[in-house]
């Protein structure tokens, strides 16, 4: 704004052309619609399929609480756990988005996740629970309480907390969605992989109790069981059993490839759609034809 010889400043120059009031309008717009965009927390975020998943509901115009461990792996694990920089990478590639450090095996950290989404953006509309671990080797008779522990607490409990946690949030949304990752070890037994398989079968039982008891409300639930991806895991699952790489899971997928994250991503980004507002209590296999 210029001003006048008095002082005064000049009025004319405060006007916006139509360009400049074009483009406030544009911005009050886009301002009002970030306010009003459903809001999502994702758990397991750091890396893999959540970080998939991330990018897909990003891209859906979902604002973000991306949650992950990052903290260093336990002896029992056989491979490196996602750190707070891959935490904070997935973070940075989405446009509203802030990365919690947590732990699902406690419920105060599921608590937390939960209140840092209400507390920053003032509602809960969505939630994917994608934190899991990978253990095996021996068979079920041979299975160590430490191993059978942690995966029961990291893949199955864990989900129990955050639905404790995220439910009633959800029942406050008006279309409160909660997707649960399985596996396809958790619809099919497989050997060496008694407590990672037993985790999943669980988390499909869990997830599909929970539709039952949300029935009659706004909210669904529903397990997405993927197959072989190309991931951590999966090299992970590999060493288990004593293959020289993952593309030797390829032959067991009628696909006979390994799935991209981004696949299965998408089809969790389905189920949180409006397009599958009819499907609650379902179990989707993402597997390339796995398991038939």
């Amino acid at each position: 704004m210029t001003a006048e010889p008095d002082g005064r400043p000049d009025v004319a120059t405060a006007i916006p052309g139509p360009a400049a009031a074009s483009e406030t309008a544009a911005a009050s717009e886009t301002a009002a619609a970030s306010e009003t965009a459903p809001v999502a927390l994702v758990t397991g975020a750091a890396r893999g399929l959540g970080a998939a998943v991330a990018a897909v509901l990003d891209a859906a115009g979902y604002r973000l609480v991306l949650a992950d461990i990052a903290l260093p792996a336990p002896p029992t694990a056989g491979y490196p756990y996602s750190t707070r920089p891959d935490l904070d990478a997935v973070a940075a590639a989405c446009r509203d988005a802030v990365a919690v450090t947590a732990d699902m095996r406690r419920q105060a950290d599921a608590d937390a996740a939960v209140a840092e989404a209400l507390d920053r953006f003032g509602r809960l509309d969505t939630v994917i629970a994608a934190a899991g671990v990978i253990a095996g080797g021996p068979p079920v008779w041979e299975t160590s309480d430490e191993a059978w522990e942690t995966l029961l607490d990291a893949n199955l409990t864990g989900v129990f907390h955050v639905i404790r946690a995220a439910v009633p949030a959800l029942l406050e949304a008006p279309a409160g969605r909660f997707v649960a990752v399985s596996s396809a070890a958790g619809t099919r037994p497989l050997p060496r992989l008694a407590a990672y398989s037993a985790s999943k079968h669980g988390v499909v039982g869990l997830v599909r109790s929970l539709a039952a008891d949300l029935a009659g409300t706004r909210v669904t639930a529903n397990v997405v069981c993927p197959g072989s991806m190309d991931t951590t895991m999966l090299a992970e699952t590999a060493r288990i059993y004593d293959l020289p790489d993952t593309d030797a899971f390829t032959g067991h997928a009628y696909l006979r490839r390994l799935l991209r994250p981004e696949e299965v991503a998408t089809a969790v980004g389905f189920l949180c759609s409006p397009a599958a507002s009819g499907m609650t209590g379902s179990v989707l296999a993402v597997d390339a034809g796995f398991t038939g």
